[in-house]
């Protein structure tokens, strides 16, 4: 008996081999739980004080823990699970959650790596890359986990910008 193959049905078996294929590198950027996000850097003051301004200049804003410095937190002011990274991609300003994702705790915060601005977490060493977009994993556990720094939308506003989930 000869098989007979139409057209739509090796178009739907292709699509289903490439699905499948790269639903594997599929990156997690959801991997923390979810808190609550909004910092009003909305006005040209707010964010000529605490915006950022050259690609890789970065700002930390959590709440519990008064960073920046002066900065008017409000209570409707909300940092996320481990702090807000602010960081200025190639063309606009970019934001993720602090806590590393492979660890999951929001008191094990990633840093920035001054010579070429990833992000590290001090305990599983893994390093991802904010200024991509994405926060995908560079290196470390995180690749093997799949999983990258979770984003938040950042908002043009009134001469400055609106980070929120």
């Amino acid at each position: 008996m000869k098989r007979r193959y139409t057209l739509a049905g090796i178009i739907t078996a292709l699509i289903a081999l490439v699905w499948s294929a790269t639903a594997c590198d599929t990156i997690d950027s959801k991997a923390l739980p979810s808190y609550a996000v909004r910092i009003d850097l909305g006005s040209y003051a707010l964010w000529n004080t605490y915006g950022v301004y050259g690609m890789g200049d970065y700002r930390v804003f959590n709440r519990e823990k008064g960073i920046p410095k002066n900065f008017p937190f409000n209570v409707n002011t909300f940092t996320g699970y481990g702090g807000v990274l602010l960081m200025m991609g190639a063309d606009m300003p970019l934001a993720y959650d602090l806590a590393c994702p492979v660890e999951a705790s929001y008191n094990i915060v990633l840093s920035i790596d001054s010579e070429n601005f990833e992000a590290v977490c001090p305990k599983c060493h893994s390093r991802f890359n904010p200024l991509t977009g994405d926060g995908g994993p560079v290196s470390g556990v995180a690749i093997n986990n799949k999983v990258g720094m979770t984003r938040y939308h950042v908002t043009p506003s009134n001469g400055g910008y609106i980070i929120a989930n």
